[in-house]
């Protein structure tokens, strides 16, 4: 007899959300994770008395009401609103580009100046081939200069003439003064960070940390059914070859000091800075701890062993997701879910809709048969 209804391979969002849905069902889960904590890159590591976001800045937005009611009832959100800003040779810009971001460039003061400097700077190219062409296509020189090309070059670790255009498809321009990266209604950070969401999901499961469940997969027998949000090539070990990926590496520092940089994300878009961005924890839940945290983020090629972040959507690796999404679709008794699973980069109100329609469509088939 099936010990478990569901084996969750990896303990982040989307199985989060989709154990606290099967446990209200009265399911049994068992969570596998490879690694020593739960919360997958959301989790967050106490320092100092911050929450340090361990895999980067991650802020919870959405334009979806009922997503948005959903997470409230696992967590109290602050009012901490997006407004990174640039750093470019000392100077510091205002994102996403708005009229404090023209007036910095330029002392343009009304919609309409700004507007004419922009056009003005534009390149008509009809057909975009790379990054640079479509990027000055949109906005002109100097934003491009500034603000794009040297970080979206340590981004992807290669220069922006060889990165195909579609990685831009659109730059937004905001004629008012506005520093509200989002346009989501709804916006914010957990306050006391993003774990306390985690232990309420996984509360009724049992969970297996410090397990690789492709090296373990004989406990797929324990369950009925396995959620597998892991690289779906790694599940069909590379049969096709691998997909590509971008990978991150972390730098933290503790400072004595109560406030570095004032904010809580600035991007540094030189390209000889080798880092794209430094964090400062507090700001993300309005601290006032009397020492501060600061993460350098820096790219990286993303090579088997390492950390994937971001999947690397070309015309080529999407055709061979195909190849292993054809597979998968084959499979009775195995979903795969997330940002690895779908290979694609979704934002979190997206992983929480996308894991509740998995489950809530389980089980309408299994009320049908």
């Amino acid at each position: 007899m099936l010990t478990y209804d569901f084996l969750l391979v990896g303990a982040g969002l989307f199985n989060a959300i989709f154990a606290r849905e099967a446990t209200k069902q009265g399911k049994k889960c068992l969570v596998v994770e490879k690694r020593n904590h739960i919360g997958g890159n959301l989790y967050c590591e106490n320092i100092e008395g911050i929450n340090v976001h361990k895999y980067g800045a991650h802020i919870f937005h959405t334009s979806n009401k009922e997503v948005w009611d959903y997470m409230n009832e696992l967590c109290e959100f602050n009012h901490y609103v997006n407004s990174p800003l640039a750093r470019y040779k000392n100077k510091v810009y205002n994102l996403p580009f708005n009229m404090h971001t023209f007036y910095q460039l330029w002392g343009t003061t009304t919609p309409e100046e700004a507007e004419a400097k922009i056009e003005s700077q534009r390149v008509k190219i009809d057909d975009p081939k790379n990054v640079e062409e479509q990027a000055l296509s949109l906005v002109g020189s100097d934003i491009y200069e500034k603000l794009i090309k040297g970080y979206t070059e340590k981004q992807w670790g290669i220069a922006a003439t060889q990165l195909p255009a579609f990685i831009i498809k659109r730059l937004p321009l905001r004629f008012t003064y506005n520093n509200n990266y989002f346009n989501d209604p709804y916006q914010g950070i957990p306050k006391g960070g993003y774990n306390p969401i985690f232990e309420k999901c996984f509360s009724q499961c049992d969970v297996l940390l410090n397990t690789d469940f492709l090296q373990n997969r004989h406990l797929a027998k324990e369950a009925e059914t396995v959620i597998f949000t892991g690289m779906i090539d790694t599940y069909y070990e590379y049969c096709f070859g691998a997909l590509e990926y971008r990978s991150l590496y972390f730098e933290n520092e503790v400072l004595d000091t109560d406030n570095f940089q004032g904010n809580a994300v600035v991007n540094y878009t030189e390209r000889k800075i080798p880092f794209t961005r430094i964090i400062e924890h507090k700001h993300f839940e309005l601290g006032q701890q009397p020492k501060t945290v600061i993460t350098r983020e820096y790219p990286q090629a993303w090579e088997i062993g390492l950390e994937p972040f971001y999947p690397i959507n070309t015309e080529q690796n999407n055709c061979l997701y195909q190849r292993y999404k054809t597979l998968a679709e084959k499979e009775k008794n195995v979903f795969f879910g997330g940002r690895l699973g779908g290979y694609r980069y979704f934002d979190m109100d997206q992983i929480v809709k996308s894991a509740i329609e998995l489950f809530n469509n389980m089980k309408l088939h299994n009320r049908e048969n």
